[in-house]
């Protein structure tokens, strides 16, 4: 028999909400029944955030900076800042390190200008990041990678904004989710089942390179 030859499958949200209602033994029959199941989608996204670097949600952009301007402000949809690059206008990258707030706090002279070397990311609400020196040429600007939020379910119509390979997590999360609330009797099984899910995608999502230790050698000189 003949394959398929396609490499295209989804599943869009009512899909996933119809089989994690399955896995409870339970049908959707209401309004209601999908609204919750939406909520519980987005919340378990929120703890996917928590759990650690989802390598489909980082992203690539860019910040024209300006003279005498040290702090920029970005959207809530950054969670984290991974890298960062000073580009001036001849196209050269130089590597921006990342402080603490408590580093950035015990910098002496903050309006220093100069060439950025150092930033501080705030993880607030709004979150903004603050460039040690501030910078003194408008033609530079960041380069950087950030951590970009999962997109909402809003809509039955809608698929999510994972890749494939998270889709059993996906729907085994929110089989969990919806057993603590319809189907208490299937609680544990579906935990025990949607953290070996999450699991598996989460070790098969990470870079393919060769991890290099190098050691911090220290001479301790005794008189």
């Amino acid at each position: 028999m003949a394959t398929s030859g396609s490499r295209d499958f989804d599943i869009d949200v009512a899909e996933i909400i119809e089989e994690a209602y399955e896995r409870c033994g339970l049908e959707v029959r209401t309004g209601y029944d999908t609204k919750t199941a939406r909520r519980s989608l987005n919340l378990m996204f929120a703890d996917w955030a928590n759990r650690g670097l989802n390598l489909w949600t980082v992203t690539q952009a860019t910040q024209a900076l300006t003279s005498g301007t040290a702090t920029y402000t970005f959207t809530a949809a950054y969670t984290d800042i991974l890298e960062v690059a000073l580009r001036t206008s001849a196209g050269v990258d130089t590597d921006v390190s990342r402080i603490s707030r408590s580093q950035y706090l015990s910098i002496p002279n903050k309006s220093t200008t100069g060439t950025p070397s150092q930033f501080y990311f705030s993880r607030s609400t709004i979150p903004t990041i603050t460039l040690w020196p501030t910078p003194d040429d408008s033609t530079d600007s960041l380069v950087y990678y950030y951590v970009n939020r999962i997109q909402d379910v809003d809509t039955l119509v809608n698929t999510a904004d994972t890749p494939f390979r998270f889709l059993p997590c996906m729907v085994a999360g929110l089989a969990y989710y919806t057993a603590m609330k319809k189907a208490p009797d299937r609680v544990q099984l579906l935990k025990v089942v949607y953290e070996e899910e999450f699991q598996r995608a989460a070790d098969e999502d990470e870079d393919r390179v060769s991890l290099k230790l190098q050691p911090s050698i220290q001479y301790l000189r005794v008189n």
